[in-house]
This record gives structure tokens, C-alpha cells and sequence, in this order.
């Protein structure tokens, strides 16, 4: 589905590029790439001017954003939808000093974007006076380059088309993520001394195949029979039906149960007679149990599988056998702890977990699920015994969008995975992927954009807290902009209560006063008119809502809006205060 409103050019386009950014340019429509979110900035004006008046702002398309963090959050949140790259551009070093925490969560989330930049002239006699000095750096792409796959400042136009393929080939290959790419900007702008040849860009993307071979599946097959309480850890995994539907059917011919983790999109029906649930939410104490009798686990890049482990095995680890799948461990570094602990494992597989699933479900003779997946009736919205909850929030809202397939983009820290059950891969999209606050509202800009894009008429639904929805509010203008429909309800505690909880767990282990915990932690005096705030971003803002008849009529009102094409915010009151199972997982370290 074509986006309503994107920028007309006036007068005709060329033909054939004359400038070293029309290479750039042409190199983007050649890869299909399909749109390049960005704010302006001189350093790349070369690069606009050829998306504009040499390539017609068509493929890629702009999208103007009002700042470069909701840019590369937009890209990541259409990444989680698509599996596949789009272009965010920021300006020389300042820019991509405002991207970076964005870039650090899709390097996380393991989510690929392609990022371009600028820089210079490198060429120090073409600089303007000082505003291109302060706007030049000798090495613009080590300010990222631990939380990228590969980064290059191409210094041709063949160079540049060369690590524009590169670039675009290693964000989209598996463990996926974020490639920089900076420009000088004078080699945007000079024209080009001859001319160029188009290149076949389908040869130099094609995706690396990953598999394991028959020995193996032989070894694992036999490990299965003999296995009377196999646990499967499905982590990160594509959106792909396909897959889906093996991963199930693997399940079942397995006899095993499944764990998921909120941290990343959902993996497995949460209905199904197999799944075990999760561990941090309400019921994790019988998910945990369910780990510990585990005689196998198959870990699907699991997140953090020495965690998992620990905790249920102890240090030494379960006496059953562990089988660890994915090639996450190709962009390990030493900068950053992402990793996580590393797990133990008795057999290690260097392998794309759908690739494995399927290998193992054929040598399984596991075709299709045989399972029907029940639909679980929505249960009635509890009664209100004081300031909303947020499961309140999720039982209302189910209720309002009455039967509506959505895709749930991003959810609060207090979320619990019983609130809202998922039957297809794109029914959960996963967290922000590094904990960076503010990423809410651009991944949901982004994923509406990408379910509009693969041609789903699901609803974009993101339940933000107010921190994060106050950081990332202005991302909601490119959405209304170019009329990418969504519903964001926010739960608004007046608080960055995830701190209260630390700050009460530290006064607690110093025998200090627990009462002061909200000091520096509660936005209130004056309260901030969230809901006022998206309007002025052209959005339709309802409430503050504090009560569950106004919640249903608010929410209701709400999803009328963005049936009817537009985005709809709904701010709700609600309480300051996180469930036990969720402060323990936050803070463990601290007991009592």
C-alpha cells in the first residue's frame, strides 16, 4: 500500500546520473531500497538533491523526520516487520551523535538498518569556514563502530556504490543489524569524470546459506527420543510464516514445551498446549519449573542463555544436555556486554535457527502443526479499585479493537505476557533492544510503515510509558505526515517509576528511608498534558483518561480513528507500581 502523502518533485528527472551522489542515489533504488527516513542537514545535500531531482523522490521515498533518533527508530521498527533494511540518513557528526542510542538498540534487537551519513569536504581545502570544520571528523564512523556490523567512508562514487552492496548485504544477513556509511561531501557533489555502469545488485546481496548437516541432525534426533522433558528457548527468529508454522510443527513431534522471552518478537502460539509461558511474567515461578525438569534444551538464539540456565540449574548447569543454535556469536565484541554471560553448551551449532528448525522438523518428518491453536475469549476488564492498571489498559483495549488483527509494537516495562495472546509472528514485535528509552513511538511509526508496506491490513498498537512516549513523541509528525495509521495508548504513572524500584531496593540494603524513593523520579507539578502533546503532533489525543468507562469510550473513539487512516494517542492515568515477579527480576540482587 502506497503511503497517502509523500512530497511531489517538480520538473522532469534525468536519465543518467551526473553527480557523485546520483551514483549514491541509484545504487539505493537499485537494492530496493523503499524509503530513507532522515532529517536534512547540509552535510548530505548533494545525496537530497539526487533523491529529489534526479530520482524524483521515488524508491527510496523521503521521510522527514524531526529529529535523527526517531530516523533510525523508524527504520528499526519497519526492520521488525520486513526483516529487511531501509535507509535512515544523519547529518556529519551531530547527527549521528543524536542517532546513536537509536543505532545501539537495532545493534541489540539484532535488527538491520542502513545507515548513511556525511561528512567534510574531507579535503580541507573545500571547507566553508568553520561550520565545516566543526562538522568534520578524521574517523566520523568510529563513534558507532562498536555497535555496527561495518562501517566505511567510501572515498569514489565506485567506492561508494561498492559499500553501498556491502553494506546492505551484512546489515540483511544473519545475526542482522546496523551498517554505517559516510559520505564526504564533496565526492557527493563533484561530477562524475565518465560514465558509470549499472551494476546487477541482485549478485551482490544474495543472503549467506547456513544449515547443519545430516550427522548432526542424526545426533540430535537421538537425543529427542531419548528425552522425556525437552524444553525448547525460542528467542530471536524471523517473522516468516513459514518458519512459524515448522517451528510448531518441530514442537509437536518433539513432545516439548516452550518458553519465550518479551525482551524479543514472539515465537511460538501462547495458546498452544506447549507453551510453557515465560519467565519473568505472573507465572514465571511455574515456567521456571517447568525449565528445571528439562532433560534437553534447545536454545533458539536465546537472548541470554546463561541467565536462563543460572538460575534454573545453578552455576553448574543442567545434567541433561544443552544444544545452543545461531550465529550471534560473529559480532561478539569486546565494547559491548550485549552478549551477555557466555553459556555453557554441550553441542553448539553455528546455524540460522529457522534453517535448524526446518533441517530437524524434515528430519523429524514434521510437516505441518497438527495442533489446533484455540482463540482465547477476552476476559472481562477487572473492576477498578483505584488508579488504572496496565492490565486494565490491555483487557480494554482488546475489547475495543473487537476482533482486530494487530501487531502489538511495543510495550511497557510492567507489561505481562498473559495480558494479550499471540498466534502469528507478527501478532508481538519485540522491546527496543538496547533499553533505550524513547524508542516507543518511532518503532511504532516504523512498523505501521512496514505492515503497510508487505500489504497487512493489521493494526499498529504500541502501550507506551510516559517516559518513553515523552522522549519520543515528535516521531508521531512523520506518521501523521505521510498518513501511516496507529494507535498508541500510553500509561501514564508520572513517574520514571523503573528507578523508584531501584532507589527503594537501594534505601532498603542501606536501611535508609524507603519514602524519599520518588524524589527526582515523579513528572508532576505541573503534570505534563500528554495527550495535548500529540495533538500538536497532528494526532488525534484523547484524555487524560482515570476512569474504566472513560478508558472503553476513549479507547473506542480511538480505534474509529485509525480504522479511518489516522493516529490516535490515548493517555491514561495510571498507577505507580510494578507486580512482585517484575521487581524481582529487576532487582534481584537486592533481597528484602
Amino acid at each position: 500500500m502506497p503511503l497517502n502523502r509523500v512530497e511531489q518533485p517538480e520538473g522532469a528527472t534525468e536519465n543518467a546520473p551526473r553527480f557523485g551522489s546520483d551514483v549514491i542515489a541509484q545504487t539505493l533504488r537499485d537494492l530496493d531500497i523503499r524509503y530513507i527516513a532522515l532529517n536534512p542537514g547540509a552535510s548530505f545535500r548533494g545525496l537530497h538533491d539526487s533523491l529529489v531531482n534526479y530520482l524524483g523522490n521515488a524508491d527510496p521515498r523521503m521521510l522527514l523526520c524531526l529529529h535523527e533518533e526517531h530516523a533510525v527508530a523508524i527504520a528499526h521498527g519497519y526492520a521488525k516487520v520486513t526483516g529487511k533494511a531501509m535507509a535512515a540518513a544523519v547529518h556529519s557528526n551531530v547527527g549521528l551523535m543524536h542517532a546513536t542510542m537509536a543505532i545501539f538498540n537495532a545493534w541489540c534487537d539484532r535488527m538491520p538498518v542502513l545507515v548513511l551519513g556525511a561528512t567534510g569536504p574531507v579535503d580541507a581545502d573545500k571547507r566553508r569556514p568553520w561550520i565545516d570544520w566543526i562538522h568534520t571528523a578524521a574517523d566520523q564512523g568510529a563513534l558507532v563502530r562498536n555497535y555496527v556490523k561495518w562501517d566505511d567512508q567510501p572515498a569514489s562514487p565506485a567506492a561508494a556504490r561498492e559499500a553501498l552492496l556491502r553494506g546492505t548485504w551484512l546489515a540483511d544477513s544473519a545475526p542482522k543489524g546496523p551498517v554505517y556509511i559516510n559520505f564526504d561531501s564533496a565526492m557527493q557533489e563533484a561530477e562524475l569524470s565518465g560514465e558509470m555502469s549499472r551494476a546487477d545488485t541482485a549478485r551482490f546481496v544474495q543472503p549467506p546459506r547456513s544449515g547443519v548437516d545430516a550427522k548432526t541432525l542424526d545426533e540430535i534426533a537421538g537425543l529427542i527420543a531419548a528425552a522425556k522433558a525437552p524444553v525448547v528457548l525460542a528467542g530471536r527468529v524471523s517473522r516468516d510464516e513459514a518458519a512459524w508454522a515448522q517451528r510448531i510443527a518441530l514442537v509437536e513431534a518433539m513432545g516439548a514445551k516452550v518458553i519465550t522471552d518479551l525482551k524479543v518478537a514472539t515465537a511460538f502460539p501462547t495458546t498452544h498446549p506447549s507453551y510453557a509461558g515465560d519467565l519473568r511474567g505472573r507465572r514465571g515461578a511455574e515456567t521456571l519449573a517447568v525449565l528445571k525438569q528439562a532433560d534437553l534444551v534447545i536454545a533458539l538464539d536465546w537472548v541470554d542463555l546463561h541467565g536462563a540456565l543460572t538460575v534454573a540449574f545453578g552455576a553448574q548447569g543442567p545434567k541433561g544436555t544443552v544444544i545452543r543454535v545461531g550465529l550471534d556469536r560473529h559480532i561478539h565484541n569486546g565494547w559491548s556486554m550485549d552478549h551477555q554471560a557466555h553459556p555453557l553448551a554441550d553441542l553448539t551449532l553455528d546455524c540460522d535457527p529457522d534453517a535448524f528448525t526446518a533441517a530437524l522438523a524434515t528430519r523429524l518428518g514434521a510437516a505441518q502443526p497438527a495442533a489446533q491453536v484455540p482463540t482465547v475469549p477476552v476476559p472481562p476488564v477487572p473492576a477498578q479499585q483505584g488508579a488504572l492498571s496496565v492490565e486494565q489498559i490491555a483487557l480494554a483495549l482488546r475489547h475495543a479493537l473487537d476482533g482486530e488483527k494487530t501487531s502489538l509494537t511495543h510495550v511497557t516495562l510492567s507489561w505481562d505476557g498473559g495480558y494479550w495472546p499471540f498466534a502469528h509472528p507478527l501478532d508481538y514485535l519485540g522491546s527496543d533492544g538496547g533499553g533505550g528509552i524513547g524508542a516507543g513511538p518511532g518503532h511504532a511509526v516504523g512498523a505501521a510503515l512496514g505492515l503497510r508496506e508487505i500489504g497487512s491490513d493489521r493494526i499498529a498498537v504500541a502501550v507506551c510509558g510516559d517516559g518513553d512516549f515523552l522522549m519520543g513523541v515528535t516521531a508521531l509528525w512523520t506518521a501523521v505526515h505521510y498518513g501511516i495509521p496507529l494507535l498508541i495508548v500510553v500509561a501514564n504513572n508520572r513517574s520514571f517509576f523503573n528507578d523508584e524500584v531501584h532507589q527503594e531496593k537501594v534505601a532498603r540494603m542501606r536501611g535508609r528511608e524507603v519514602a524519599n524513593k520518588w524524589i527526582g523520579m515523579r513528572m508532576s507539578d505541573p503534570a505534563i498534558a500528554i495527550a495535548d502533546m500529540a495533538t500538536a503532533q497532528g494526532c488525534s489525543g484523547f484524555g487524560p483518561v482515570e476512569t474504566l468507562d472513560d478508558l472503553s469510550a476513549a479507547l473506542s473513539k480511538a480505534v474509529a480513528e485509525v480504522k479511518a487512516g489516522r493516529v490516535a494517542v490515548v493517555e491514561v492515568i495510571t498507577d505507580a507500581s510494578y507486580p512482585e515477579s517484575l521487581v524481582a527480576a529487576l532487582t534481584p540482587e537486592a533481597k528484602g
